[in-house]
């Protein structure tokens, strides 16, 4: 089955239903919202989407005009007025995502993660909800050491305190919170622990380490590691991440978790710059190390973050994107801005 037919048939099921997205101008938001919007083009049964966003003048350029399948919900995640929708499903993907803020903004980050998702638990406590999908991050296990796969039930070494923890840590918090809502208010949750994701959508002055590697090609310049690159990890392309949440509204199993990434994928941060420099840059651009300390960047540790993901691919989910690809339509995309 290819592309087109696999995403009809996928979002077919959900015709006629409704959906929240909090973060709907977010990176995997946004691609859930378009995936949504463009099927709901040709639907004679359309999804009913309710964008949930700080900025209604950015959702509607992202998205259109607001219609009778698309409303914008407009509002800080920990409070906003959810009175006028009545949702099937909830998809909460509002999130503090720079890493500076986890250690120049730690006491804010940790209060958007748990207001926010509380405010919508107690929400969806009060509806007849289908599912409500958590979207949460491969960093609530820590920093492993080897190259050991990383299943669901795998041990955490975070320690809470250090000032960095504040990301992964209230994205436990948040997890527990959705299970603790799943047992006591009957609220049918799933959690999806998320690689790094990128690919279209990414803003050129985005600080992560991927989009300073494209920012070198486009701009034809060095690319200037501070460390010797040893952090390796799985990646997952902004589509992909799209339809694992799909995949796991429709087939996903209340009270679990699910790792979502690319193991094909799976490299160290040298390697990547590598490969990028080789693949993108017709040989303008070149890796350099140059060591420095790195403490106030809100970098991850040194890490080896296996992901296995045999347990989301039981849905029906798999990736169909590269890294390479991944990097070829992040460039694309940067050149554009």
């Amino acid at each position: 089955m290819n592309r087109e037919q696999g995403e009809k048939d996928l979002i077919g099921r959900f015709e006629g239903s409704s959906i929240l997205i909090t973060g709907a101008t977010g990176l995997i938001g946004k691609m859930l919202v378009q995936l949504l919007v463009q099927h709901n083009r040709k639907a004679k049964n359309p999804v009913r989407i309710y964008a949930c966003v700080r900025n209604r003048e950015k959702a509607a350029a992202l998205f259109g005009a607001e219609t009778n399948a698309l409303s914008y919900i407009v509002g800080d995640v920990r409070d906003v007025d959810l009175s006028g929708v009545k949702a099937d499903y909830i998809v909460h993907a509002a999130s503090e995502t720079a890493s500076r803020a986890f250690v120049n903004s730690p006491v804010d980050t940790i209060g958007i993660a748990l207001d926010g998702t509380r405010h919508l638990l107690e929400y969806a406590a009060t509806q007849n909800l289908k599912r409500f999908l958590y979207t949460s991050t491969m960093e609530v296990y820590g920093s492993p050491e080897t190259d050991e796969k990383i299943s669901e039930d795998h041990a955490t070494n975070l320690d809470p305190m250090k000032v960095r923890s504040c990301y992964p840590e209230s994205k436990r918090l948040c997890e527990c919170l959705c299970a603790s809502y799943g047992l006591q208010y009957r609220v049918p949750v799933v959690v999806l622990r998320l690689t790094q994701t990128f690919g279209p959508g990414v803003s050129y002055d985005d600080g992560r380490v991927f989009a300073e590697f494209a920012r070198c090609v486009i701009e034809e310049r060095d690319i200037v590691l501070k460390t010797k690159g040893e952090t390796k990890r799985s990646y997952l392309h902004v589509y992909d991440a799209a339809m694992a949440i799909l995949y796991a509204l429709a087939n996903g199993k209340n009270g679990e978790a699910y790792n979502v990434a690319n193991e094909e994928t799976y490299c160290s941060i040298y390697e990547m710059a590598q490969m990028v420099a080789n693949e993108f840059s017709d040989g303008k651009t070149h890796v350099v190390i140059e060591e420095q300390d790195i403490s106030n960047f809100g970098y991850a540790p040194t890490l080896k973050m296996n992901l296995d993901t045999s347990k989301l691919k039981a849905t029906g989910w798999a990736p169909l994107y590269t890294l390479t690809d991944m990097f070829r339509d992040l460039i694309s995309g940067m050149r554009k801005d």
